[in-house]
C-alpha cells in the first residue's frame, strides 16, 4: 500500500462484541473473547505496516456500569492478555503503555501493569491500551497534575505534555468499528484534527481486509488541520 509509512499513529474504537455475540446466539463475553482475538491480530499487523503507534479503546470509565458478570469476564480477559503480553510484547518489540487509571483495578494488577510498561519501555512499537479512560477525565487528571505542579496558568503545550498520552503523536486516523458514529470520549484532546473512519464491521470480525479498506479511503483525503 502506497505511503502507509507516513502514518504514525491509528487509534480504534472496538466496537461491536455484544452484537457480534447475541447475532450468533452467543453470550456477550463470547463476543470480548472474540474481539481479543481481533485486537491481537491487528495490532501485529499494524506493526508489519510499519505504524509506530497504535491506540485502543479497550475500556471507558463508563464500561462499570456494565453488568458486574459482564465487568469480571472482561477482567478475566484482561487479566490473560497481561499474560500473554509479559511473554510476547519484549520478543515483538512493542512498548506497551496503560491510558488511564490503574487504581480500580487493585493493586496486583496495577503492579503487574506498570511492571509491563517498565519491561517494554525500550521498544520500537508503542501499544496504547485504554483501560478504565475517558477523555474528559484524562483533561482534567492533566489539569489537576499541572495544578500540583504549581501552574498558575497553561498553555495548550502544558496539557498535551501532562495527558496519558503525552508520549505519543496524535492519532492520524481513528476507526470506530460497529456502524456507530460516535467519539465516546475517546481521545477528545488528541483528535483534533484526527481523520475519522466508520466501519459496518463488528469488532471480532475487523481484519486486515477491512483495515485495508480503512487506510485506502484515509489516502484519498487532504489533510488541511485548518489551513487550505
Amino acid at each position: 500500500m502506497e505511503n502507509i509509512s507516513s502514518i504514525r499513529h491509528i487509534a480504534f474504537i472496538m466496537d461491536g462484541n455484544g452484537r457480534w455475540a447475541a447475532a450468533r446466539g452467543l453470550p456477550r463475553t463470547a463476543g470480548h473473547t472474540a474481539g481479543a482475538k481481533a485486537f491481537r491480530n491487528i495490532v501485529e499487523y499494524c506493526g508489519d505496516l510499519g505504524i509506530s503507534t497504535v491506540t485502543v479503546y479497550a475500556f471507558s470509565t463508563e464500561n462499570w456500569r456494565r453488568p458486574q458478570s459482564e465487568v469480571t469476564a472482561i477482567m478475566k480477559i484482561f487479566s490473560e492478555y497481561l499474560g500473554y503480553a509479559e511473554k510476547e510484547c519484549g520478543k515483538k518489540n512493542i512498548a506497551v503503555r496503560f491510558l488511564g487509571d490503574k487504581s480500580p483495578f487493585g493493586e496486583k494488577t496495577a503492579a503487574r501493569m506498570t511492571a509491563l510498561e517498565e519491561t517494554t519501555s525500550g521498544n520500537f512499537f508503542t501499544l496504547n491500551i485504554a483501560v478504565n479512560y475517558g477523555g474528559r477525565a484524562d483533561i482534567v487528571h492533566a489539569v489537576n497534575k499541572l495544578i500540583s505542579d504549581g501552574k498558575k496558568t497553561v498553555t495548550e503545550d502544558d496539557i498535551t505534555g501532562a495527558l496519558y498520552t503525552a508520549h505519543s503523536p496524535s492519532p492520524d486516523l481513528i476507526i470506530r468499528t460497529g456502524s456507530e458514529k460516535r467519539i465516546s470520549n475517546f481521545l477528545l484532546w488528541d483528535c483534533a484534527y484526527s481523520e475519522f473512519c466508520f466501519s459496518d464491521v463488528l469488532w471480532p470480525d475487523f481484519d486486515a481486509k477491512e483495515l485495508d479498506r480503512c487506510l485506502e479511503d484515509y489516502y484519498g483525503r487532504k489533510r488541511r488541520y485548518g489551513g487550505l
